[in-house]
């Protein structure tokens, strides 16, 4: 397990610092297992580890998991890991979930704004910054081989039993926050489900012996 990066903003490098992984139960530890494997075992054969999360709309859950698995790996200073999100359709990044991530540290910048917006998203002044926009899992700007794709909602899960491409499929599913939309619990219910996913890629990455 490498050091943590000194570049990362602070905001983020304290919010990580208060994750706590035994809110996390031995049911879904072994849910997040195959994760855990798929990332040791390239690492382990200096390979590039390659990460697609995909969810129906590729609006919420999937650019949550995407941004904050590439967070921790950098985190943990784990090489070689390249994050991704797609859709069985594409819609549009939520403006919550950017309004999230910017409460969590991130710096977001729109590079283009339509119906779909494309947002630069970064965690560190010095990286490359995450490129979030909706686009469907076979998407050109996605891989089409030797990647995981780690399915973050049940609806995905069941409906796309077969990934092309995809080295392994692994369900990870999480709830939909998408459900408290418009209401007064909002911000709330989008914080933590966020948190969730911080605390649940914290811990798969934690266990990398790099």
């Amino acid at each position: 397990m490498g050091l943590a990066k000194t570049e990362m903003f602070t905001e983020i490098d304290q919010l990580i610092k208060t994750l706590n992984t035994e809110t996390i139960t031995v049911q879904r530890k072994a849910a997040l297992q195959p994760l855990t494997d798929f990332i040791q075992g390239k690492v382990s054969k200096n390979q590039t580890i390659r990460l697609n999360f995909i969810c129906t709309h590729n609006s919420r859950r999937s650019h949550l998991t995407q941004v904050w698995a590439q967070t921790m790996a950098y985190y943990f200073n784990i090489k070689n890991v390249f994050c991704y999100s797609g859709g069985t359709e594409a819609t549009a990044l939520f403006p919550m979930v950017a309004e999230t991530l910017v409460n969590s540290g991130f710096k977001i910048n729109p590079i283009s704004k339509n119906e779909n917006p494309v947002y630069s998203i970064k965690y560190a002044d010095t990286e490359h910054p995450i490129i979030g926009f909706s686009k469907k899992l076979d998407d050109a700007f996605n891989p089409t081989s030797g990647f995981a794709a780690i399915m973050t909602c049940s609806q995905a899960d069941g409906g796309c039993p077969f990934i092309a491409g995809a080295e392994k499929r692994i369900p990870i599913t999480f709830e939909d926050p998408k459900a408290f939309d418009n209401t007064p619990q909002q911000a709330e219910k989008y914080t933590e489900r966020s948190l969730q996913i911080a605390t649940e890629l914290y811990y798969i990455f934690s266990q990398i012996n790099a």
